[in-house]
């Protein structure tokens, strides 16, 4: 686990092989409960290659000095995630 939200990761090792493949992340908040979105890529066996970006969002706590997960939310397509981006932007304006 980890004690600071920089070192926080979502890549996952299976047999030599990076199944998730962390692209980017961005911290939206920080403290006690931090919130991380994050741009991933999925190893898919069939194709021998990595499948298309995905997104998703997580939730943190940290406890006895470490951060631990606490919830997600998986975007599960592009076209999902701008829907979500057209949402948030006709809120705020």
């Amino acid at each position: 686990m980890a004690e600071n939200i920089e070192e926080i990761s979502i890549n996952y090792e299976e047999d030599g092989v990076l199944i998730v493949k962390e692209l980017d992340k961005v911290v939206l908040s920080k403290g006690a409960w931090s919130t991380i979105i994050f741009r991933y890529q999925q190893w898919d066996n069939k194709l021998n290659a990595y499948g298309p970006d995905r997104y998703t969002i997580r939730r943190y706590r940290k406890l006895k000095g470490v951060y631990q997960a606490q919830g997600k939310f998986n975007i599960s397509s592009k076209e999902q995630a701008q829907k979500i981006v057209d949402a948030l932007q006709v809120w705020i304006s």
